[in-house]
């Protein structure tokens, strides 16, 4: 068990009641269709036997935070950190971080070189987290990913994700830029604006504030949003750029060798 500066303790789980007390935490995070949910006990329970990750992050004996990651192809050394979520009652402490940092030094200690996961890339904190406090690096934008997934966080909205690569031969954290040309913006109504683009350079690519609250009160600017960003976004990507950080603005920096 590794006990974190956040408090937390942080240990690796076998159990069969452990593993079960991590499928009815992901059930009260993400309140899934009881036929869709994001793994099941037996799925957990197999994973641990065959030697795959999962963790679990408690505050006084009480499961806050929990992380589930497989093995990648063996010839690239790399784990697929499939999914992870704290409690509400432990947001802001840091948690995922201490997962993070747990599940960095799991790999490092069985030769691997890389952790990989898919993350929504509207969603402003976990950009955040993952480009900057972990230095992660989006490789490929990929629309729709999962389908429909059917839980209340997600709710009708489509599964867009970016994937994302954390080099662990690299120090943690990565470092805050910024771009002077917009190639998508927010307008005084909070919705996406396309910029123009007429240089190569950095170029900023803005996420909603908060995309989880529009897609309760404004469906159909969180779909606007959706689209602008799969179109600037994933084209910037499929052109051969890259993302190399977020900004406090809640802005992807993306970096261009040119522009047709």
């Amino acid at each position: 068990m590794t006990e974190t500066v956040t408090g937390v303790q942080v240990r690796e789980l076998k159990e069969l009641a452990d593993l079960e007390a991590v499928y009815q935490l992901f059930d009260t995070i993400w309140r899934p269709d009881p036929h869709n949910p994001p793994v099941t006990t037996e799925l957990l329970r197999a994973m641990s036997k065959a030697g795959s990750y999962v963790s679990g992050a408690y505050d006084d004996g009480q499961l806050v935070g929990a992380c589930v990651g497989f093995f990648g192809a063996p010839s690239e050394r790399t784990l697929h950190s499939h999914v992870a979520g704290v409690s509400r009652q432990a947001r802001g402490r840091s948690v995922g971080f201490a997962l993070k940092l747990h599940q960095r030094e799991w790999s490092l200690q069985r030769g691997l070189t890389a952790i990989e996961w898919t993350f929504d890339p509207l969603i402003r904190r976990n950009a955040y987290f993952n480009l900057v406090k972990l230095g992660a690096r989006p490789t490929q934008y990929l629309t729709n990913f999962y389908g429909q997934m059917r839980d209340e966080i997600n709710g009708e909205d489509e599964s867009d994700r970016l994937i994302v690569r954390w080099q662990l031969d690299e120090p943690v954290g990565g470092t805050e830029l910024s771009a002077a040309t917009i190639a998508l913006g927010r307008g005084e109504d909070g919705r996406p604006i396309r910029g123009e683009l007429t240089a190569a350079g950095p170029v900023a690519v803005a996420v909603p504030a908060d995309v989880e609250a529009l897609r309760a009160t404004d469906f159909a600017a969180a779909r606007e949003w959706r689209l602008a960003v799969r179109e600037v976004l994933g084209d910037l990507l499929a052109d051969g750029g890259r993302v190399t950080g977020f900004d406090r603005t809640g802005a992807y920096v993306v970096e261009r060798e040119a522009v047709a």
